[in-house]
């Protein structure tokens, strides 16, 4: 019985994923940790468009909610918990950089914020950099004692990071042992 589509199939083939599925093993006899993997792994369609998925990510983002959770493994899959990068790379020529917040649980610091700097206050190609900044940079002099020379000032720009669509990601092994990257969400 098939139980998977064709696209689902295909992302388990590029993962290597070392899991064996032939007609007399079905999909549904494999852990919760190797569904969970396997439903990760689905790219087109994601876990979200595999009618075979939707339950164990339901089941997984709801245990999630619950004290004590521990992430259900896959252990032939040999990709162990995920990873989460909640933030996309800066763009080219900036750095991530954290910034404090306050919330309800206290302070807390994240690299939520991409930093760069565009040299001397007193520069003319400072000065053009900042005229042609985009929306939503904050541009701001910063001050800095220089020693001998007095005060030296400095125009740092910053701006938010933007939040993935999909911030978890498994490493799966090929059968080579190289690792791809899979990106999925927990969104219900």
């Amino acid at each position: 019985m098939k139980i998977l589509g064709s696209g689902f199939l295909a992302s388990i083939g590029a993962a290597g994923i070392l899991l064996t599925v032939n007609t007399s093993a079905r999909a549904a006899d494999a852990s919760w940790g190797c569904q969970v993997l396997l439903c990760a792994a689905s790219e087109t369609p994601s876990w979200h468009g595999v009618p075979y998925c939707v339950p164990p990510m339901t089941k997984l983002i709801a245990a999630m909610k619950l004290p004590g959770f521990s992430w259900p493994i896959c252990k032939e899959g040999n990709a162990g918990k995920p990873g989460l990068e909640p933030y996309e790379p800066c763009p080219a020529g900036w750095t991530a950089t954290g910034s404090s917040s306050t919330s309800e649980h206290g302070s807390s610091s994240q690299q939520n914020v991409c930093t760069r700097s565009l040299g001397r206050c007193n520069s003319k190609a400072t000065r053009d950099l900042v005229r042609n900044s985009g929306v939503g940079i904050e541009t701001q002099e910063v001050y800095a004692e220089s020693g001998h020379n007095g005060s030296s000032c400095e125009v740092i720009q910053t701006q938010p990071r933007k939040l993935r669509a999909k911030p978890y990601f498994f490493d799966i092994p090929n059968i080579k042992g190289v690792k791809q990257r899979f990106w999925f969400d927990l969104n219900k």
